[in-house]
């Protein structure tokens, strides 16, 4: 397997379809085996993703990204995740781990009529709304002074009844992240992101900034006699399957029957409205 990020000085660059390089990782065994840093040597979404193409890249990571290179890509056949930030090194181990967010498009105001490609840098493009004041690249997807930082943060989840599902205080250790990074889903980040060490907040999150809404494509069957192992899962079990490029996919058994099993991939919190108390516990520069 082949990642690409859109690369700048070590860190995620801000936007897809202004990047001049990518460093590209070569992943073997759910592990990274070398990486190196390739120039574009042009512009434009459509350039890029054929650029990817012919550097046999199966996945990109980018900030922020807009409906036209997420059709150029997908196109090309190449995975989007979208809005990282941060160092790229630990996007890709955030990539691998499966824990990296994939936000979508993230850059709005650039659509499939319109694109602020042909515009020089400072000046306005007079078909988005207000004006994008030289185009949306270098503008991190989540806004503040601790983005790009390793954080540490303790944090206490409910559900709306008050059950709690997690909590850092009860395993006696923060948890630690880059914020903007991906790592976290977009409304924890969110609220880091300008947060003061020793401040305590509490947010309520929609599904839309926490794992989503659960996606009916992420449910599939497969016959038991080829998956070596499945005669003995039940109905419940939480089970990891791996993928052609040896990541692990963490998977719920949602059926069962006598000759088929059905998973589902969606995240056990899709759908769910969340609170979180966070503390912040320390910023490391």
């Amino acid at each position: 397997m082949r990642i690409a990020v859109a690369y700048e000085d070590g860190m995620v660059f801000q936007h897809f379809g202004h990047t001049e390089q990518f460093k590209i990782y070569d992943v073997a065994d759910g592990g990274v085996v070398s990486a190196e840093v390739i120039g574009t040597g042009g512009t434009g979404h459509e350039a890029l993703a054929s650029f990817l193409k012919d550097h046999s890249v199966d996945a990109v990571i980018c900030g922020a990204v807009g409906s036209g290179a997420q059709a150029a890509l997908a196109e090309q056949g190449i995975e989007m995740c979208a809005g990282a930030a941060g160092s790229a090194d630990q996007a890709v181990a955030a990539y691998l781990r499966g824990e990296l967010v994939d936000t979508g498009v993230n850059c709005d105001h650039h659509d499939e009529a319109h694109s602020c490609g042909g515009q020089e840098d400072g000046e306005a493009c007079g078909g988005c709304p207000g004006g994008c004041h030289g185009g949306c690249h270098g503008m991190p997807m989540i806004e503040g002074r601790n983005v790009g930082k390793t954080c540490r943060t303790h944090y206490r989840g409910t559900f709306n009844d008050g059950t709690q599902f997690d909590s850092s205080y009860d395993r006696g250790e923060p948890l630690e992240f880059v914020c903007g990074a991906g790592m976290m889903i977009p409304g924890f980040d969110a609220a880091v992101a300008n947060m003061d060490v020793g401040q305590s907040v509490q947010i309520h999150l929609m599904p839309s900034e926490a794992y989503g809404e659960a996606d009916p494509n992420a449910v599939f069957t497969i016959d038991i006699s080829e998956l070596p192992g499945a005669e003995h899962a039940s109905v419940g079990d939480r089970v990891y399957l791996q993928d052609m490029y040896g990541r692990q996919i963490p998977v719920r058994v949602a059926a069962k029957d006598e000759t088929t099993i059905t998973f589902d991939a969606n995240h056990e919190m899709a759908g769910k409205e969340l609170n979180f108390q966070i503390e912040l516990v320390e910023v490391l520069e």
